[in-house]
């Protein structure tokens, strides 16, 4: 038996998609509310589920584990309404479950709109055991628990489920900016450090925080801090560190930042994992002259996710200097397929268009481009690009 368990609050426009995508595959799915005051509850009965409520612990680890308390599968699945179950993951997932002496399962999460770091791994099924449990302030984990579990029963054995099960949209830029969201994860974090001062794992994702929002000497310290606490069996967090230590390093110190890719690229890890490292060591090498690398890198990007926009531009930029016109203008239009309000894919698909004589299909991209600038409120740069481009083609004709 498999029980979907979840905590959730104030979730009324995703819940109905997150627990229709597990709808015959779970056999049981039971969802706390934490003080919800829109339609939650009501759409978590009208699908099936069993619905408890539970004044908000302030800690998502207590959460959790009280939501655990009330399954009675031998199997759960964790789920937040912001993810959802792929189809294609049902059948490899079963045949885990099957194996005898899994204990966990890590799934591979594809991150919608991280272009980053476009796929994480998560332990969020396992079976059900009395010594599973969750901690952690932010990002409560099973981790912790399992690993001491297996310290005193080695029997058990975690596995990965190589097909991506899980699509996550709770990163995407424009649902953080609608939310408090990033405030509480930054205080989450602050906790979480402070509990545990130089722990890795809080390090990489408060440093992480802080060079994302330009605090790159406090960003740099934790994260060297935890880079050099990081156990060695520790993959996951050390890929973490590295890849964003090398994002601060990287304007001010791009030999250093070269260093701190490759050894983020060396980790035993699922390639997938490591596509952030390098995508952005491709941009670098770009930078840096050195386009056969840089092409390499970026077109195996391509190939493990070809679905990330970012990718496809990067490899038409590079293309475009290696004087490979017509597969630049390839990676430009598959940019464009992904992401059409991308300006500067357009832009540069019609650059490349004029270099291959292509006057008509130009004429047409710099247009393109140029409304796109308008309709995203950027006016002064869509009058320099009409401009620049008028010089080169007749737009009006």
């Amino acid at each position: 038996m498999l029980s979907l368990s979840m905590i959730v609050r104030n979730e009324a426009e995703r819940l109905e998609r997150c627990l229709a995508s597990v709808a015959g595959f779970v056999d049981e799915m039971v969802v706390v509310d934490t003080g919800s005051d829109d339609g939650t509850a009501a759409i978590a009965a009208s699908c099936g589920a069993s619905v408890h409520h539970l004044a908000w612990p302030g800690d998502f680890a207590p959460a959790r584990n009280h939501a655990l308390d009330l399954v009675r599968g031998d199997w759960v699945l964790v789920l937040d309404a912001d993810e959802w179950l792929r189809p294609e993951a049902r059948s490899p997932l079963r045949a885990l479950m099957e194996q005898p002496q899994a204990l966990l399962i890590n799934l591979l999460r594809q991150e919608v709109g991280a272009a980053q770091s476009p796929f994480s791994s998560v332990s969020r099924l396992f079976r059900r055991h009395t010594a599973i449990r969750w901690s952690r302030r932010y990002h409560a984990m099973v981790d912790d628990s399992v690993a001491a579990l297996l310290e005193r029963e080695p029997h058990w054995q975690v596995l990965a489920c190589g097909e991506p099960a899980l699509v996550h949209e709770g990163y995407r830029p424009e649902l953080l900016a609608a939310s408090d969201k990033a405030a509480r994860l930054r205080q989450a974090m602050e906790a979480e450090l402070a509990a545990s001062p130089g722990d890795p794992y809080a390090c990489a994702k408060l440093g992480a925080l802080e060079v994302s929002q330009g605090q790159h000497a406090r960003g740099i310290a934790l994260l060297e801090q935890g880079l050099a606490r990081v156990g060695a069996g520790s993959l996951s967090e050390r890929y973490e560190l590295l890849l964003h230590l090398a994002i601060a390093r990287s304007p001010g110190d791009p030999a250093a930042a070269t260093a701190l890719y490759r050894q983020a690229l060396e980790l035993p890890l699922d390639e997938r994992l490591t596509l952030g490292a390098r995508l952005n060591l491709g941009a670098l090498l770009l930078r840096q002259g050195d386009l056969e690398e840089a092409a390499a890198l970026t077109a195996a990007v391509t190939r493990l996710a070809p679905e990330l926009a970012l990718a496809w531009f990067n490899l038409g930029l590079i293309e475009r200097q290696r004087g490979r016109l017509l597969e630049a203008i390839g990676a430009y239009r598959q940019a464009l397929d992904l992401a059409p309000q991308q300006a500067d894919a357009q832009r540069n698909l019609a650059a490349a268009l004029l270099l291959a004589g292509d006057i008509p299909g130009a004429r047409d991209g710099f247009r393109r481009a140029i409304t796109l600038l308008e309709r995203q409120g950027q006016p002064q740069q869509a009058r320099a690009l009409a401009q620049q481009a008028g010089a080169l083609v007749r737009l009006d004709a």
